[in-house]
């Protein structure tokens, strides 16, 4: 059964409500006995001038760990292929948007230089005792991904 009908702009329309689909990459790097966490300052609302994990939406034709591979470029020009999966994240009320369930990936890297773009205000590689608020849920998503590569 068709749930959905294609509109006059060519967009689709759903009978029953939708959720999105987003991926965000973890990276963490030591340096000189330190650790350290890749964010990106964000330049738009939800959570404007807030840090957090670069990510963004799913496109049609891509999997979620592509998703998370492209927005890593996107946001920080840092190419990296192969990212682990941490989990996925569907609280309810996660994102002020609407129901965005995310799925986070992360690696170890070598601190590659990030430089912010697209839509991240700023890209900065902060030691994990020194973090500023994190939006939506990444404290929880940083958590866990302590734990997948046994980072204390």
């Amino acid at each position: 059964m068709k749930d959905y009908k294609l509109t006059e702009n060519g967009l689709y329309a759903y009978q029953y409500p939708r959720a999105s689909v987003t991926a965000d990459a973890v990276l963490f790097a030591e340096k000189e006995g330190q650790m350290y966490v890749l964010l990106i300052q964000r330049g738009n609302d939800p959570y404007k001038g807030y840090w957090a994990f670069p990510g963004g939406f799913l496109e049609m034709d891509e999997t979620v760990a592509r998703c998370a591979e492209r927005e890593l470029e996107e946001e920080t020009g840092i190419v990296l292929i192969g990212m682990q999966l941490v989990g996925i994240y569907s609280d309810v009320e996660r994102d002020p948007r609407g129901r965005v369930i995310t799925a986070a990936y992360t690696a170890m890297t070598t601190m590659p230089e990030a430089t912010a773009a697209d839509d991240a205000a700023a890209a900065k590689w902060w030691p994990l005792n020194e973090l500023p608020p994190l939006a939506f849920d990444h404290d929880k998503i940083l958590v866990d991904a302590k734990k997948v590569l046994n980072i204390d």
